[in-house]
C-alpha cells in the first residue's frame, strides 16, 4: 500500500560560487533539487532534456532528495513533471515510503496520487501487447480457485476463500468475483464483475468504452476502474500510512530453486498428482525467503502500542480489532519536520558505500526492523494444459490492479519448471499465502453481451469505493 507526504520550501538562494566536479554533470537535476534552486529546476524541466527516472551514485532520483530534505516546491515541480514515485534507491525505498517519513500530508497525498496514476498508465502501455496475446487464442472459460491461509495458529479460519470465473472473448475479459480485493487483514467481498476490453471501441449506448469497469450486480451500478478511488478513499490510506510501519517485502528470488518430490517409501518414483482433470508433476520450491523490513521513525508512541496490540490479537486468532473501523486514524496532522541537513552537494557526492553498496539517506533518521523467514511452498505442472504460460501472464497483466493476482503474477514469471501451473502455492502478503487452482477449463464461445454493461446500470464510482 503506497504514501504520500508534503511540506513547504525555502526560498532560492545565491549559488553564483559553487563549485562542481565532473560527475557533478551526470546528475544537474539531483544539483538544483538538492541545493533548492528552484527558478533553475523549473527552467531545465521544461527544457525536457533530462530523465527524472535517472539515479545518482546512492540511488536515490531527484524526487527521493526533494522529498527527504524538505524542499516541497522542488517536489511539486519533479511530480508535475511525472517524476517517477515507484523507484527505489540502494537503500531499498522509493519516494513514497520517504514522504511518510519526513511526514507531510500534503506531499504524502500528492505522491500517493501520482503512484497510482503511474502505476495505471504502466497497465495501459501494456494493453496493445496484451491485445494481441489475448487475441491469438481461442474463446475459453475458466475458474481460478483462491484458498488463503496462514503460518499464524487460528488465523486460517478467518481468511477469504473465493473462485473467480474468468470468460476470455477475443481480445475481451470478463471476470466474476465475490472477492474484490485482498490486502493487510481487510477484504472486499461482493456479486462483482470486472471486464477488460482490449480494443475499445462505442458500447451499446454509443459512448466510447474504457479498457476496464467494474461492476456490482446486486446493487447494478458500475465504474470505470480508475475512478473507482475518491478523494476520501485517498485521505483514509494517508491516514492509515502515517499510523503504520513503512514496510518493504520482497522474496529472494536468485537462490529458488525447484525440486522433484518422490513419493513411495522403498521404491522411490516421482510424485504425481491429479488436479481437476489434469495429471501433474508436483515440485517443492526451495530457497524463498521472505525479508520484511519495517521503518517506524515517523510513529508515535500510541501508534506503536496499538499497532502492537493488533498484531497481537491477530496471533490469538481474533479479529475483532477488524470491525472497529471507529478507532481508525482520522486527519492525521503533518509531523513537525526532521532536523534540517547540513551535508553540502560536494559532500554528498563523495559520500563512500559501504560493502553492499548501499547509500546516504538524507532524511529523518531510519529506526528500522528486519526479518527473514524461509517459505515453503509446492507447485503442480502439467503439460497437457491448452493454455500456455506466456497468455496466463498476459491475462494476470490484466487483472493487475488487484494485489493477489499481482503476487500470482509475480510468482509465476520466476523460472518455474516446464508446462502450466495448474495448482501453486503463493505468498500474497509477509504472513499470508494462497493455494491457487485452475479448474473446469473448457473452449467456449460467449455471447458478446456477457462483456457490455448492461443499460439498467448506473455510473456510480462512490458506490464502490464504501463497499
Amino acid at each position: 500500500m503506497p504514501g504520500v507526504e508534503l511540506e513547504y520550501v525555502e526560498s532560492d538562494s545565491d549559488h553564483s560560487n559553487d563549485i562542481f566536479y565532473d560527475i557533478d554533470e551526470n546528475y544537474i537535476i539531483h544539483r538544483l533539487v538538492f541545493q533548492n534552486r528552484i527558478t533553475e529546476l523549473l527552467d531545465s524541466l521544461k527544457n525536457g532534456d533530462y530523465d527524472l527516472s535517472d539515479k545518482d551514485l546512492h540511488g536515490n532520483t531527484a524526487l527521493h532528495i526533494s522529498i527527504m530534505l524538505g524542499h516541497h516546491e522542488c517536489t511539486k515541480l519533479l511530480l508535475a513533471h511525472e517524476a517517477p514515485v515507484a523507484f527505489k534507491n540502494n537503500l531499498g525505498w522509493n519516494s513514497l515510503a520517504e514522504a511518510i517519513s519526513y511526514g507531510d500530508r500534503e506531499i504524502i497525498t500528492m505522491c500517493l496520487k501520482k503512484l497510482k496514476k503511474q502505476s495505471r498508465q504502466k497497465i495501459e502501455q501494456k494493453q496493445p501487447e496484451l491485445t494481441r496475446a489475448l487475441s491469438s487464442i481461442d474463446d475459453f472459460y475458466v475458474e481460478i480457485k483462491w484458498d488463503f491461509h496462514s503460518w499464524i495458529p487460528l488465523i486460517s479460519r478467518f481468511l477469504p476463500s473465493d473462485t473467480c470465473k474468468l470468460y476470455k472473448r477475443g481480445s475481451d475479459v470478463r471476470i466474476d468475483s465475490t472477492l474484490m480485493d485482498f490486502q493487510e487483514m481487510r477484504w472486499q467481498r461482493g456479486d462483482l464483475s470486472f471486464i477488460f476490453h482490449g480494443n475499445p471501441g462505442k458500447d451499446n449506448k454509443g459512448n466510447p468504452k474504457r479498457e476496464m469497469y467494474v461492476l456490482d450486480n446486486k446493487k447494478r451500478k458500475y465504474s470505470h476502474i480508475s475512478a473507482v478511488e475518491t478523494d476520501k478513499d485517498i485521505d483514509e490510506e494517508v491516514d492509515i500510512l502515517m499510523s503504520s510501519d513503512i514496510v518493504s517485502a520482497n522474496i529472494s528470488t536468485k537462490p529458488i530453486t525447484f525440486e522433484r518430490l518422490q513419493d513411495g517409501w522403498v521404491y522411490k518414483h516421482d510424485k504425481c498428482e491429479d488436479v481437476g482433470e489434469f495429471t501433474t508433476s508436483v515440485f517443492a520450491v526451495h530457497g524463498m525467503v521472505l525479508n520484511s523490513r519495517k521503518r517506524r521513525e515517523h510513529l508515535s508512541k500510541e501508534d506503536l502500542q496499538k499497532n502492537k496490540a493488533a498484531i497481537e490479537s491477530i496471533s490469538k486468532g481474533s479479529v475483532q480489532w477488524l470491525q472497529q473501523q471507529e478507532d481508525l486514524p482520522r486527519s492525521r496532522r503533518s509531523l513537525l519536520p526532521p532536523t534540517k541537513n547540513d551535508t553540502t552537494w560536494e559532500a554528498y557526492l563523495e559520500e563512500p558505500l559501504d560493502n553492499e553498496a548501499k547509500g546516504r539517506h538524507l532524511g529523518r533518521p531510519i529506526i528500522l526492523k528486519q526479518d527473514k523467514k524461509s517459505l515453503k511452498a509446492n507447485i503442480w505442472m502439467t503439460e497437457d494444459f491448452p493454455v500456455k504460460v506466456e497468455i496466463l501472464l498476459s491475462l494476470l497483466e490484466v487483472m493487475a490492479p488487484f494485489k493477489h493476482f499481482s503476487k500470482l503474477r509475480d510468482f509465476i514469471n520466476l523460472k518455474i519448471p516446464p508446462g502450466f501451473p495448474v495448482k501453486v502455492e503463493v505468498p500474497v502478503l509477509p504472513t499470508i499465502s494462497a493455494t491457487v487452482t485452475f479448474q473446469s477449463y473448457r473452449r467456449a464461445e460467449h455471447d458478446p453481451v456477457m462483456f457490455e454493461i448492461p443499460s439498467s446500470y448506473r455510473e456510480d464510482s462512490s458506490h464502490f469505493s464504501n463497499m
